[in-house]
């Protein structure tokens, strides 16, 4: 369908919807007024990944056209552990590591949204505000008659969780009670309308709108963003290092913007749409390329992307050290912000093996999977090929040239120099 409203418009152009409650009366109220809305994050984890960042666009676009967004980080619901797309239980955190991480989280919110009292501006929510102050009993009473059994476990959060024969405690089983409460509390302080959300939340989110009709009285809109997989197959965001981090003490911002720049050539214009703001005409200009002009429009997908969330600067420091990378030898290359590690003089004259290296470096999660890539050619000291998984590293090898560069495959390195 033609959307009327700016913000559904700029939605559909660009690939973010996948389901919605009544697309049509939304965009109606769209089209002639603004709206709040929600997304909720918990924290598990001290930043979120690339997998999150589709809903944090979408926050930015619901900004940009008007209307005000919510950030709920979930303070209460991490406590449960939300099942979703799960087979185990979630690790229960303690207080203290919640609220660490919600100040974490909360960096990348404020980069990418503006936060304030103005009728559009952010806001930044913690559901253990109200949740923490719940009588069990009284709740049980007034919201827990909305919720049947039946209901819930046609839910493929449930329903997949239990077809596998994997447990589901009663604790994870409040959560999805928990966030359709928590889009109630919304509609009450806020008058919030909508709440968004990857495809795996559509169950919880119906509840939340389900309760919003019961218990207000008020129309309340579900809306949520497709699974976005590579051209490949893999699901976007997971590398064989494991997650793509938006905080640049999980992952540095260089690391970040090469792995944007090592896109699929199929998903450039594709990504472009959906994690920069550029505009579409542009975009579809930049799509056609082919061949190695195809590499450009990765690097500013890479620049755009990295800008979002680490800033300008450091996009002009990934493309320097990328160009070092690339182009430089020997001492230039301590100028770039590739990972690096000091190594003290007392530690280079009892020697370091190079499989060690390579995990402090974090470019091997293990020693055996240093070996491993030893033995497969993917391992480079200073862009030779590594041959020897016994090699240690002593003062000697620092008198030739005083940066190392260890390379794990084509698209990671790492820097080793000895302390002053």
């Amino acid at each position: 369908m033609s959307m009327k409203s700016e913000f559904l418009r700029i939605l559909e152009e660009r690939g973010f919807i996948h389901q919605a409650t009544d697309l049509r009366a939304l965009d109606t109220e769209l089209a002639v007024g603004s709206i709040t809305a929600y997304i909720g994050f918990d924290a598990t984890a001290s930043s979120l990944h690339v997998g999150n960042l589709l809903q944090i666009m979408m926050l930015y676009w619901l900004q940009q056209t008007g209307n005000r967004p919510l950030v709920l980080i979930g303070g209460a619901t991490t406590k449960i552990g939300d099942p979703t797309g799960k087979d185990e239980s979630r690790k229960l955190l303690m207080n203290e590591e919640i609220q660490q991480n919600i100040e974490s989280l909360s960096r990348v919110f404020k980069r990418a949204l503006t936060f304030g009292d103005g009728p559009q501006d952010a806001i930044l929510l913690n559901n253990a505000d109200w949740i923490d102050k719940l009588n069990y009993a009284d709740f049980l009473r007034d919201y827990g008659t909305h919720f049947t059994i039946n209901r819930m476990i046609s839910f493929d959060s449930v329903r997949t969780r239990l077809e596998r024969q994997h447990p589901m405690t009663f604790l994870e089983f409040n959560y999805m009670i928990l966030q359709a409460y928590d889009f109630l509390e919304f509609q009450r302080r806020y008058d919030c309308r909508l709440q968004m959300g990857g495809a795996d939340q559509w169950g919880n989110i119906i509840n939340g709108v389900e309760l919003v009709r019961r218990i207000a009285h008020k129309t309340a809109y579900g809306l949520t963003t497709p699974l976005i997989t590579t051209a490949s197959g893999a699901k976007m965001g997971k590398t064989s290092q494991g997650a793509v981090w938006l905080n640049a003490d999980k992952l540095p911002a260089f690391e970040y913007w090469q792995f944007w720049r090592n896109t699929e050539d199929q998903d450039v214009g594709r990504f472009l749409r959906l994690f920069t703001t550029l505009p579409i005409t542009d975009i579809q200009q930049l799509e056609k390329l082919q061949g190695a002009e195809i590499n450009e429009a990765k690097k500013i997908l890479a620049d755009y992307a990295t800008a979002f969330i680490h800033g300008e600067d450091a996009v002009r420091e990934a493309r320097a050290t990328a160009q070092k990378l690339f182009e430089a030898q020997g001492s230039t290359l301590e100028d770039t912000a590739l990972p690096s590690l000091s190594i003290s003089h007392e530690e280079l004259e009892r020697g370091i093996p190079i499989i060690d290296l390579f995990c402090r470096l974090a470019l091997s999660s293990s020693r055996g999977e240093a070996r491993r890539l030893i033995e497969g050619g993917g391992a480079r000291l200073n862009d030779v090929q590594i041959t020897d998984e016994g090699m240690v590293i002593t003062v000697s090898v620092f008198e030739v040239q005083p940066i190392l560069k260890l390379s794990a495959g084509k698209k990671r390195h790492g820097l080793v120099k000895e302390e002053d």
